[in-house]
């Protein structure tokens, strides 16, 4: 029986470094070879197979180059050894939904999730922290990443200061870009093959996080940069300008196999109706000049009352004259003369809606601020969404106050979900704030029936707000009252309105740690490998995410000659964590999980595994082994 140690590949997060060296190999097998610290790679053969000039280590080259980016890369690329502990009581519905709501610093979760989740997320979007001179909270800068996360959070002494990023400092862009880098790295490799990523940035950082995004994503798979109105114009006293916008740029893992869907048309975006169809009212002109397009630029005529209108200045009419006497004579021109209510300054276009009809609006870039629909101001885009105001609004009237500044408006994220999943397609945000993203994806959910689910990452960030300590309890509270007011406004809607808990600690495994001036204590305090006060399920939820089985995966329970065996995922892996295992246990125990084995006819090898002190000796557990080894079991373990 094989012992897990803290140093085994089943307590640590993928090795992402083994990995590439795995896919170099099957490509090109003639570049690996033994070096004094083991595999490595042969440049003299790279040389021979791309040629000498295709290589450079020169300073001058393309690219965006910062001090610690090579650490920033390499940050990405060290395993974590940390666990994400099971918090049923802080969840909703936790034996049944497929939804996860993990609290830690999302570098040590992003690691994590590796194994279980490569490759299998369809859309990621983040809004993480602008970088606007103010305190930072993830530096990534200590040897035990896990130490610094539970130090700075206050779940541990140590309470680490951490020093504004100002531009006085010298580092203000390098500490934002050390920040972004290897989260961004890991980002992409959980990403489908048709998978997108939204990435929500201002001025500060746009030109700098396009490059990086194109060195980490590849400059063909760039999609869009999204113009977004985050707020009206407020007049700032201390600039001649107001910065009312904001970027969404995006990028996908295969630009060939991504696609963005258009939002199809539906009946209730068309608000008024004639003896022909339903229609919505839209601006009958275009953005150019006369000299740009001199035959659209003309007179039209009312065709009864003779009333004559010309285009505004510096715009002209949508069609030209013999395409707008068609649309005349169809009745799809709204004038003036014809609207009692005043407001109409010009004629506007009938947009007209046939029931059945399955087209779909291409996605602008430009992301407006939708007015209602009055006949007079609406703009009509594929993207609709609200200013900054309107998400703390919503936060405000599900929390009952103000508790963070200027989260995303629902509308927005909404949007961005329905034009980049389908079905049951995986989100993930992992800076979630108050989880706009989460509460979005149940919306969208209730639209369209789908069962889309989504992992939201959050640092509990201590802050003072009323009940709120962190801002991770307010992404929680606020998933509770999501799922409670869509529930009560959708009676009929029976989709998955949960989300599981977890939260980033040390591994349950305890690293060997001698002390030198005592290695008799030490070795008799070793004797239980597992952190004292951790219960079964923490050691069973990490067993399961270090083997790579989804967080959601079903785990039954049964128990065996009075020991409690654990089956997750149909007996993939099976689990027997009692304390005291002694020889006359070790048959029965052992045909019981046979037996139990047989009956789940799991898909793949399973793994078993026990905790190493529980054995009374030896004999016990070498025969357990054995009787489990001659029915199939090959993989036993021991913690």
């Amino acid at each position: 029986m094989q012992k897990i140690a803290a140093t085994s590949p089943e307590t640590q997060s993928a090795d992402l470094v083994a990995g590439n060296l795995e896919q170099i190999r099957a490509l090109f097998p003639e570049l690996i070879t033994e070096g004094p610290n083991g595999v490595s790679v042969n440049v003299d053969v790279l040389k021979a197979l791309v040629g000498d000039q295709t290589l450079t280590d020169c300073d001058e080259k393309y690219g965006l180059n910062w001090h610690g980016k090579r650490h920033a890369r390499q940050l990405a690329l060290t395993p974590s050894t940390g666990t994400l502990r099971p918090c049923p009581d802080e969840s909703v519905d936790w034996d049944t939904t497929q939804n996860l709501m993990i609290e830690g610093d999302n570098l040590e979760v992003l690691k994590l999730l590796q194994k279980s989740y490569a490759g299998k997320v369809k859309l990621i979007y983040i809004d993480p922290p602008y970088n606007t001179g103010k305190d930072f909270v993830y530096p990534d800068n200590f040897q035990d990443n896990i130490k610094n996360y539970l130090e700075l959070t206050g779940q541990i002494e140590g309470g680490r200061k951490i020093s504004s990023n100002t531009e006085a400092g010298g580092r203000f862009h390098t500490d934002w870009l050390n920040m972004m880098y290897p989260r961004l790295k890991l980002a992409r490799n959980l990403l489908r093959d048709d998978g997108v990523i939204f990435i929500s940035i201002d001025d500060a950082e746009i030109a700098n996080i396009r490059v990086v995004c194109d060195d980490l994503f590849g400059e063909e798979n760039f999609l869009a940069s999204f113009v977004r109105r985050r707020r009206m114009a407020t007049g700032m006293r201390d600039s001649a300008v107001s910065p009312d916008h904001e970027y969404i740029i995006g990028y996908a893992r295969n630009s060939e196999l991504a696609h963005l869907f258009g939002f199809a048309r539906q009946a209730s975006d068309f608000p008024f109706s004639d003896a022909v169809s339903s229609y919505r009212s839209t601006d009958l002109t275009v953005g150019m000049t006369k000299e740009m397009r001199p035959n659209q630029y003309y007179k039209l005529v009312h065709p009864s009352l003779g009333s004559e209108y010309w285009p505004p200045e510096q715009r002209v009419w949508r069609f030209e004259p013999s395409t707008m006497k068609e649309h005349v004579e169809k009745g799809n021109i709204i004038w003036p003369d014809d609207n009692p209510s005043g407001r109409m300054s010009r004629p506007r276009f009938k947009t007209r809606y046939f029931p059945g009809e399955v087209k779909a609006n291409p996605v602008s870039t430009w992301i407006s601020v939708k007015v209602s629909a009055d006949g007079s101001e609406e703009e009509v885009t594929t993207l609709n969404a609200g200013l900054n105001q309107e998400g703390t609004k919503e936060v405000r009237e599900l929390l009952g106050g103000q508790v963070l500044e200027y989260p995303k408006p629902l509308s927005l994220l909404r949007g961005l979900v329905s034009i980049a999943t389908r079905e049951d397609d995986l989100v993930l945000d992992f800076f979630a704030g108050s989880g706009t993203t989460g509460h979005a994806v149940w919306l969208a959910n209730t639209s369209d029936q789908s069962r889309r689910r989504f992992i939201m990452v959050q640092l509990p960030e201590v802050i003072d707000r009323g009940d709120f300590k962190t801002i991770s309890e307010i992404t929680k509270e606020r998933l509770r009252r999501a799922a409670a007011q869509i529930k009560a406004d959708n009676p009929m809607f029976s989709g998955d309105t949960g989300f599981r808990v977890f939260k980033l600690d040390h591994s349950n495994i305890r690293a060997w740690n001698p002390n030198p001036t005592d290695l008799g204590t030490t070795l008799f305090a070793h004797q239980d490998h597992l952190v004292e006060g951790r219960t079964e399920s923490d050691i069973l939820y990490e067993l399961l995410l270090k083997l790579g089985l989804d967080l959601c995966v079903p785990i039954e329970q049964r128990t065996v000659n009075g020991k409690d065996v654990h089956s997750v995922g149909g007996g993939v892996l099976m689990a027997c964590l009692a304390e005291h295992i002694t020889r006359d246990d070790v048959e029965p125990l052992a045909q019981g999980i046979v037996a139990w084995h047989e009956e789940l006819v799991p898909a793949g090898d399973t793994t078993c595994v026990f905790r190493d002190s529980a054995f009374a000796d030896d004999v016990a557990k070498t025969n357990l082994a054995a009787i489990l080894e001659q029915h199939g079991i090959q993989n036993v373990r021991s913690l």
